[in-house]
């Protein structure tokens, strides 16, 4: 598996004891950052002074650092799974069904403190699994759902963020890390959601959106766009397994095809080998952004006291070597009581 790490997200432990009660300073702005080399390999051995983190343009101090390899000083996840049962996807379903429940049990493994649920949207949105720790539960209801209808993917988006993902109130120190993983090609055609609305509550509830494109190779879907809206403003990221069935391919046939130009011919077992390799390297992706996340904390210079959106800007100097940096784009200020 490659190395990984991710996001942006809201984490960290910040805690004073005074008169004999633990306070928690809820004043704290967590973010999970990925970083990747030029090659989109992932970097997880940086320290706190490679990174720079910027407010609404002003620097601000770094109090907290997480490595991407400190998985047990990080606080649980919620996840949320969100599958496309549309009409659309009953035809790209089988070959998703064996694979996508390992999802579940990357995210959620057995015996720790990681919980995730699971939706399927179609013209609605229906709650398939609640929140479990079970990730059995999880993979086993993905291999048994029926299709048919629209799809209101955005309306899905809003739920899971505006209901299972609600910070009520911000824990600070011990508000989860919170994700939404997508199983579809994006397309909307039965939300009164925007997808800038999707975003907005995203940012809200500091909610980290990762997808898994479902769009075959060949085709292009113009909603997909949906998916890097949603992933790029929260931190997260989009993989599209089915565009790489083909990426080690060059040249053309000596005998042509009726399908194309097309090494692996649909169908075969070449083809099928080809589709579940690159799915899974799509799924490693995912998980391994999660599991691999620096998260890094601050105190903002003006307190949670408003509504007012604030961009955040992460940066990492590594001098002459070029790295990419996946982290949220800004937040709202959360509830605090």
């Amino acid at each position: 598996m490659r190395a990984l790490l991710a996001t942006l997200i809201l984490v960290l432990p910040l805690s004073a004891q005074q008169s004999g009660n633990i306070q928690v300073d809820v004043n704290v702005v967590n973010i999970a950052v990925t970083v990747t080399d030029q090659d989109g390999k992932f970097i997880v051995d940086l320290d706190q002074k490679d990174f720079k983190i910027y407010e609404d343009g002003k620097p601000v101090q770094i109090r907290y650092f997480t490595r991407g390899t400190e998985e047990d000083k990080k606080p649980p996840i919620r996840v949320g799974f969100l599958l496309d049962l549309s009409n659309t996807a009953r035809l790209y379903y089988k070959t998703y069904r064996d694979s996508i429940g390992d999802l579940a049990y990357l995210m959620v493994p057995e015996g720790g403190d990681n919980e995730g649920f699971l939706l399927g949207y179609h013209t609605e949105v229906d709650t398939l699994v609640d929140y479990t720790k079970d990730a059995y539960k999880i993979a086993s209801r993905m291999e048994k759902l029926k299709h048919g209808g629209g799809s209101s993917l955005l309306g899905a988006v809003y739920m899971a963020c505006s209901d299972k993902l609600l910070s009520s109130p911000y824990k600070g120190a011990d508000e989860p890390r919170k994700f939404i993983v997508i199983v579809g090609d994006g397309h909307d055609n039965a939300s009164n959601v925007s997808v800038e609305r999707a975003v907005q509550v995203c940012q809200q509830q500091q909610v980290t959106i990762y997808a898994v494109s479902t769009e075959a190779w060949g085709f292009e879907e113009k909603e997909e766009r949906n998916l890097h809206i949603l992933a790029e403003e929260t931190g997260g990221l989009v993989v599209q397994p089915m565009q790489k069935v083909h990426k080690d391919i060059n040249g053309y046939l000596s005998k042509p095809q009726d399908a194309g130009n097309y090494q692996y011919q649909v169908g075969t077992g070449l083809y099928a080998r080809a589709q579940l390799e690159a799915l899974y390297r799509g799924i490693l992706d995912v998980a391994g952004q999660v599991k691999s996340q620096y998260i890094i904390g601050y105190s903002p210079a003006t307190p949670f006291t408003d509504e007012t959106y604030r961009k955040v800007e992460v940066k990492v100097d590594l001098g002459e070597a070029p790295v990419q940096v996946h982290a949220r784009s800004g937040y709202y200020p959360p509830i605090v009581e």
